[in-house]
């Protein structure tokens, strides 16, 4: 019996015991699992605050506010002539450069922004040449942002010589010359002239480097732009650049002209019989360039001249107006040459020649534009340092049979 209740006793007891382990191992494994739900919520927790520091904030403006409602509204309102005294071109001439330039100066929508459209890009750079005023002005006419108008402006001279450039000042063939030669003599009766040729200076800051090269004999820093015309007025070359201490005649010396046209091999390969001499075709210039048989220029007026060097000097100089009138029409239409440009060194160079390109389109649209500041230009510009009389001989001998013929009676 007494056996029996013991084995009795231990079963109870160990039940009890089975009973109180099954208990604390439940309530070990809640506290587990409740530490597992907690750890997950922690690491759910910590992943996102990660997540939420590694992503880009959302920019609240992504561009300054403006307005661009005087290009948008006002500018469509314009009639022809308002249209063209503002931009300085016609709108046909407008498109037209538009649709040339489009390839280069076009940009594509991003996800951010759209892009600047080509014909406000192309207003923004016309209306700077025009008008020469600030970038923070056009900035606030425009609706756009001061480095917009910088790189508008910039990538449109750049366009502008790139594309326009070789179509509308390309070298002369033979037949252009003969038409130039033939509207020299039909319009001013000099014979076998292909053109006129004159420096303008074109005022700029200065540089950063050299600035004393730049400074010219009337008292400001200026480039020196180097054109030669035919008798319509349209350059059929250009060369930009030169400071404006340079000496006209060794800016010619320097030019890519000069090699083209020292040697005679172009301008003389159709030859006139004037007065019993040969003679070539040739430019025309003022008294600072050198005498040259491709060349001419007039008589150094000493106070000596016979009345046939008058006579003769009456004519050239006659024939020579059209390229100053040429550069008073430039300027006028294009202030950014008139006015000091502010712009740096190889800006102010690119937006010269841009606007020579510029203009020859116009002449040949026929976009007409006042002339009231020819003037300021002829009063703006240095005198002229004229150069003494000694030259070719083969110039001279030029000179003297065109005096022969200005002066025979039926000429």
């Amino acid at each position: 019996m007494a056996d029996r209740r013991v084995s009795i006793l231990i079963l109870i007891f160990m039940n009890l015991l089975i009973k109180l382990l099954q208990l604390q191992f439940e309530g070990w494994l809640h506290v587990a699992t409740m530490n597992s739900i907690h750890t997950r919520r922690r690491l759910y927790s910590r992943r996102r605050m990660l997540r939420l520091s590694r992503r880009r904030a959302s920019p609240v403006i992504w561009t300054h506010p403006r307005t661009s409602h005087w290009w948008d509204t006002i500018v469509p309102m314009f009639s022809r002539t308002q249209f063209t005294q503002n931009f300085r071109v016609s709108p046909e001439t407008f498109n037209y450069i538009c649709r040339q330039l489009a390839c280069k100066i076009g940009r594509q929508d991003t996800n951010y922004r759209l892009c600047i459209p080509v014909r406000k890009r192309v207003g923004i750079a016309l209306w700077k040449l025009a008008t020469n005023c600030e970038y923070r002005t056009l900035s606030h006419l425009f609706g756009v942002g001061i480095s917009t108008v910088l790189n508008s402006v910039r990538d449109f001279c750049d366009a502008v010589i790139a594309v326009l450039l070789p179509m509308h000042i390309p070298a002369p063939d033979e037949n252009a010359f003969e038409e130039m030669a033939n509207y020299f003599h039909t319009r001013w009766g000099v014979p076998q002239c292909v053109g006129a040729i004159d420096g303008s200076h074109i005022p700029i800051i200065a540089p950063e480097e050299y600035a004393s090269d730049f400074f010219n004999r009337k008292g400001w820093h200026s480039i020196i732009l180097q054109g030669v015309v035919n008798g319509k007025g349209m350059f059929w070359d250009v060369c930009v650049g030169f400071p404006g201490s340079v000496h006209d005649a060794r800016v010619l010396r320097q030019s890519d002209l000069w090699e083209r046209l020292g040697d005679g091999q172009i301008l003389n390969r159709h030859t006139r019989n004037i007065a019993g001499h040969d003679i070539g075709r040739f430019l025309i210039g003022d008294p600072a360039y050198p005498l040259q048989k491709w060349l001419m220029k007039p008589f150094a007026d000493t106070g000596r001249l016979t009345p046939e060097q008058h006579r003769f000097n009456y004519r050239i100089s006659s024939a020579r107006s059209v390229v100053e009138t040429t550069f008073g029409r430039l300027k006028g239409r294009w202030r950014c040459l008139l006015k000091r440009n502010d712009c740096k060194l190889e800006m102010a160079k690119k937006m010269t020649l841009a606007c020579c390109v510029l203009h020859n389109i116009c002449e040949e649209n026929g976009d007409r534009i006042s002339d009231e500041f020819a003037d300021m230009h002829e009063n703006m510009q240095p005198p002229v340092h004229a150069l003494p009389d000694h030259g070719q001989q083969e110039g001279a001998d030029v000179r003297r049979a065109l005096m022969r013929y200005f002066n025979a009676d039926n000429n």
